[in-house]
């Protein structure tokens, strides 16, 4: 990042890989999640997406838990005694209680070092929805803006960044409370697939259904179709859940259809997939309306 007087701060459920957010210069606070059958706790980077669906698809159930608030402020202090300004985007409040402990950190650090500048900014959506904002950051940051630019320029943008979701198993939105036993037992019974996106709140809602993991598929492109605001030539995300040839299926539909090339396809990380499942895929763009 060009702009050295402030850094920037995100959380692993934006699922951008370590070794990216460290080319863009942002700093990141990992979640952790753990296996009922295990007091271990792991971060994104402990174990391989790869490993994490098979252990799933095994029967493994997977819980997470939010970034604290000690962590965030240890952080953002390190930057604060630099003398560098300090931006995080966080994971949406509507899904994980990461965004307040990081907000809570950053009231107790501006009593502490009152000369500097601290932005908390709730993503309002999650997974690569959460990563697309970040980029906009930084290469808002990289033409030279200032941290109060680069904020202001976040929320604006934000109720933009669409974010729809497809899965190919119920059970585990069930297991998270998202639909009822019921609903997951007849719709894998049937194949029935939800369409979903994240709503103006952060919250992850279903939309509606498709009859068929092809289908399913076809809906988000279509999606896409119908509320990009640059259908030709914009900023393109996806993200999947150990599902690579369903990802590319669906960038192969975005080309063919709007002649548009998505610019990243990455891993649903174990933090958001531990609630969506193996079979998650995800389209994120800048759209007239979520």
């Amino acid at each position: 990042m060009q702009n050295s007087s402030f850094r920037i701060f995100t959380d692993s459920g934006c699922d951008i890989a370590p070794a990216r957010l460290s080319e863009w210069g942002v700093s990141l606070e990992a979640l952790t999640f753990r296996f009922d059958d295990s007091e271990k706790e792991y971060t994104n980077t402990d174990m391989s997406p790869k490993e994490f669906y098979e252990k799933m698809r095994a029967g493994g159930i997977a819980k997470t838990a939010a970034v604290n608030t000690e962590s965030f402020a240890t952080a953002f202090e390190k930057a604060l005694a630099e003398g560098k300004d300090v931006l995080y985007l966080g994971f949406s409040s509507g899904i994980s209680n990461t965004y307040n402990a990081a907000r809570i950190a950053a009231q107790e650090l501006r009593a502490k070092y009152p000369e500097r500048k601290i932005f908390v900014i709730d993503s309002l959506t999650a997974s690569a929805g959460e990563g697309l904002l970040l980029w906009f950051a930084v290469q808002k940051a990289n033409e030279g803006a200032t941290i109060d630019e680069v904020a202001a320029y976040v929320e604006t943008l934000r109720p933009s960044v669409c974010a729809w979701f497809t899965v190919d198993n119920l059970t585990y939105l069930k297991r998270g409370g998202r639909v009822s036993p019921t609903t997951a037992l007849l719709g894998n019974a049937l194949h029935i697939k939800p369409v979903m996106h994240v709503d103006d709140n952060g919250k992850l809602i279903k939309v509606a259904t498709a009859h068929g993991r092809k289908k399913s598929i076809a809906a988000l492109a279509e999606k896409y179709k119908e509320t990009a605001i640059d259908p030709k030539d914009g900023c393109v995300f996806i993200s999947h859940g150990d599902c690579p040839e369903d990802a590319e299926f669906l960038a192969k539909l975005l080309l063919e259809q709007n002649g548009v090339t998505v610019s990243l396809i990455t891993d649903v990380g174990p933090v958001i997939g531990a609630h969506s499942g193996p079979g998650t895929l995800a389209l994120f763009f800048v759209g007239n309306k979520r």
